[in-house]
């Protein structure tokens, strides 16, 4: 009997933005590996996947979960991954358990779906041929212009932002790369789904003229021509 462990795509806003195949996936899985359980319940909910959710980030019990879960597909169980929302490892928990599976060589299972920064690429209107992803950039000025000019090769920038941290990003951007053509694409598929574009001056100005900025975001940055 073989045993694997699926990395299950699951939605970053809207509920229905599932495959079949993910839900199928999560309903036969043994258990599920979940960046926060207390979270995925809304979507196992919606879908009536009774699976059991165990709790899987880089704070809690990591090297016990991976141990277990090592064991478990040895010993022929099928377990998902999944993250809060969209591709698990990607800027999320979870790189560290399919490096040690692929160590082990046990089978690891891509189920592709939602991801927010190919979403936000895919509507921005910014050249898709090439881009450099960058995930949530330091906090420090200093290291985010630093990282976003080592960035800037023939390729469109993207990368994850907080609201309490969007405008000081922005700033860090224009005195890196200038005053460039960037996209903001701010709670994808929910109800406020946004997309702000501009000048990294203009898209400041947008952003401090809302009462609140709330949300996450996903920047996208022109290429340098």
């Amino acid at each position: 009997m073989s045993g694997a462990l699926f990395v299950v795509a699951t939605p970053i806003g809207n509920l229905s933005d599932i495959t079949f195949r993910a839900v199928e996936t999560l309903k036969r899985s043994a258990y599920v590996l979940a960046e926060s359980p207390h979270h995925s319940k809304r979507l196992f909910e919606a879908y009536s996947i009774d699976t059991p959710l165990v709790k899987y980030n880089d704070d809690y019990r990591v090297e016990d979960i991976i141990d277990r879960a090592v064991e478990d597909v040895k010993g022929g169980l099928e377990i998902s991954l999944i993250s809060d929302a969209g591709t698990p490892t990607i800027s999320d928990p979870g790189y560290r358990i399919v490096k040690r599976f692929r160590d082990e060589g046990l089978r690891v299972e891509p189920i592709p779906g939602a991801s927010a920064l190919i979403a936000a690429l895919s509507a921005s209107g910014l050249p898709t041929d090439k881009f450099v992803f960058l995930g949530f950039l330091p906090k420090t000025s200093g290291r985010r212009v630093n990282v976003l000019r080592s960035a800037d090769i023939d390729a469109t920038i993207i990368f994850y932002e907080s609201p309490n941290r969007i405008i000081k990003s922005l700033l860090s951007v224009k005195e890196a790369l200038g005053d460039r053509e960037v996209v903001i694409a701010r709670e994808l598929t929910k109800v406020y789904e946004e997309f702000i574009t501009g000048g990294v001056d203009e898209v400041i100005d947008k952003l401090k003229a809302k009462p609140s900025i709330k949300g996450e975001f996903v920047v996208l940055v022109r290429k340098h021509v």
